[in-house]
């Protein structure tokens, strides 16, 4: 269903909210990595990553507008910044990198479908997004092609199911709650039950 693209005031705080909860979540999950690095070596990163474009895939799905899943993902990244991330204002590149990933997907439905198929597939497109700017950043040009292949397929995996399929799952059990009644998502549940 098509919804009028201008912002109301319910739908910004909501963005809002949900940069500031998946900030320190973010931070926290890279405590995560590094446990996981330390034991598994350092395709880790890869096999996590999928987690850091989750706020994407949650924001789109209840938004359902442009840019939703675009903002948001700025937006957590500056909320990192504030709250002390190392990575310091290059974290904001970051973010616009992987919003803009996962926005791809949303676009070439218009902003109009919203299922696991394309929340995992907007996952993907934040994985292939992200992988592209780390490549140039961290010059993986100079690694075997190999690990470089397992290293892509393993973060486009973790895109799929960290960030589509886990997205997919945390916007179902608030739309649950009733917390996003009279907002886009719940229009368009409430369109195709009737």
């Amino acid at each position: 269903m098509s919804h009028g693209r201008v912002w109301t005031l319910r739908e910004t705080l909501i963005v809002a909210v949900l940069g500031a909860v998946f900030a320190v979540l973010y931070l926290g999950w890279v405590q995560v990595w590094l446990i996981a690095q330390a034991i598994f070596g350092p395709v880790t990163m890869d096999v996590v990553m999928g987690f850091w474009f989750i706020t994407s895939m949650v924001a789109a799905a209840i938004i359902r507008k442009p840019g939703a899943a675009f903002a948001v993902e700025v937006l957590t990244a500056g909320v990192q910044i504030l709250l002390g991330s190392p990575a310091g204002l290059l974290l904001l590149v970051t973010g616009a990198v992987q919003g803009a990933g996962a926005e791809l997907a949303f676009a070439a439905t218009r902003w109009r479908n919203y299922s696991l198929p394309v929340m995992m597939a907007a996952g993907v497109g934040a994985a292939i997004f992200s992988f592209a700017y780390t490549w140039i950043r961290f010059d993986y040009g100079a690694l075997q092609p190999g690990l470089l292949i397992a290293m892509f397929v393993l973060r486009c995996v973790s895109g799929a199911v960290l960030g589509g399929w886990l997205g997919h799952i945390i916007v179902q059990a608030l739309y649950k709650t009733g917390a996003l009644s009279g907002l886009a998502i719940d229009h368009d549940k409430r369109a195709a039950a009737a």
